[in-house]
């Protein structure tokens, strides 16, 4: 075998039972029995949990018997602590499986619970390391429905859920291929109420994960496909979902291209997604806010061993000059959803910036990005970010 087809090699696994559509939250309880739930706990995030949309889901499930438990606590970035008292929840309520409902925070938490209700190991057992999710116990993971609200994180077709160590601040991916959910409810409509930062941090998010997704060195070219397009999605639909919340059409295409994004990148990701998660963990930040602020860094960083392929993506996308041209857009792109161009402008500052560069090189996202990742490519990045 000749070292160019060594590289032809890969592990692939794509998604799940997805019921998109406009109105299709109506088939909730028809998910529940279909997976032969009878007290499902809905696990979402505090403000969701207040809102009519969640109470009238609750409502309806009550009204087919399947009882209206919610666990909301919820961080924006959810912990171990989060995780403990929503798995107390679970076993208490004597629940039988999970309803992940919500942007990433509560879909991920919500898959997590569901993991790790039947464990006795510790969840930091389970980080996507080699073969550590081999030590869990497959029979004791429990059903799990998620129901996005967001156009993002594709969390709700995601074999993983990203925790952050409440001490250490570092982000964990725990994987399993049993936390990939058995159904997913994708109904455009319940994206409607986002705010324009939310539209805009969770869209670029998914923007983020196809972008990477494509550029990852790895072999994978059925995700390669969906990548390319999804960020065409992204490119037409973004921009009309931001100046109009209520046009429907655009909320579906962008909620396609938020579970292209996460389908795309089991091909990997890179630097965007190792800057990101430390800075995260640390300044508490909006992850695809932060994907979108450090973008243009990370595309000049990975130029060299990008700009040929970066050149075919432009023109599928009808963007002219080449790199150059994407690179002009991407720009115009943040700033049409107002992104701002530093990540001071989140709060982040340089006191932590060895910590961030030590914390980003452990990332397990580093092994997709283009160009090797060293402690002084990687300071330098954190230094022009921000």
């Amino acid at each position: 075998m000749t070292s160019g087809l060594e590289t032809l090699t890969g592990n692939w696994s794509y998604p799940t039972a997805i019921r998109f559509g406009i109105g299709r939250i109506a088939e909730l309880p028809d998910a529940c029995k279909t997976l032969g739930l009878k007290t499902p706990l809905l696990v979402t995030d505090r403000g969701l949990a207040a809102m009519p949309m969640t109470k009238a889901v609750l409502d309806d499930l009550a009204e087919a018997g399947l009882g209206g438990a919610v666990f909301a606590d919820v961080d924006p970035n959810p912990n171990e602590k989060n995780l403990a008292a929503g798995v107390k929840a679970y076993r208490h309520g004597g629940h039988d499986g999970v309803i992940a409902f919500g942007g990433g925070s509560g879909l991920d938490l919500g898959k997590l619970i569901a993991f790790m209700a039947g464990q006795t190991r510790p969840v930091w057992d389970f980080e996507d390391i080699g073969d550590y999710w081999t030590r869990a116990d497959a029979d004791a993971i429990a059903p799990i429905i998620a129901v996005p609200t967001t156009a993002g994180t594709g969390s709700e077709v995601g074999r993983a859920g990203v925790l952050t160590n409440s001490e250490t601040h570092v982000k964990k991916i725990i994987f399993h291929p049993k936390i990939m959910p058995a159904i997913v409810i994708a109904d455009p409509e319940l994206t409607v109420g986002m705010p324009k930062p939310i539209t805009a941090g969770t869209g670029m998010d998914a923007f983020a994960h196809c972008l990477e997704a494509y550029c990852s060195p790895h072999y994978h070219p059925m995700s390669q496909g969906i990548a390319l397009e999804g960020m065409r999605l992204v490119r037409e639909w973004l921009p009309l979902t931001y100046t109009n919340g209520k046009d429907i059409e655009a909320r579906a295409h962008m909620m396609s291209a938020a579970m292209m994004g996460a389908t795309a990148f089991q091909k990997g990701l890179g630097a965007m997604h190792v800057m990101s998660h430390p800075i995260g963990a640390v300044y508490n930040t909006h992850h695809g806010m932060t994907n979108a602020v450090v973008m243009p860094y990370v595309l000049q960083l990975n130029r060299p061993e990008i700009e040929n392929k970066i050149s075919w993506a432009a023109d599928y996308l009808g963007i002219r000059g080449g790199f150059d041209g994407f690179f002009d857009f991407v720009g115009l792109m943040r700033a049409g959803l107002s992104v701002p161009d530093r990540l001071r402008d989140l709060g982040v500052g340089t006191d932590r910036i060895g910590d961030l560069v030590d914390m980003a090189l452990e990332d397990p996202s580093c092994g997709g990005n283009p160009v090797k990742l060293t402690k002084a490519n990687m300071r330098a990045l954190f230094e022009m970010a921000i």
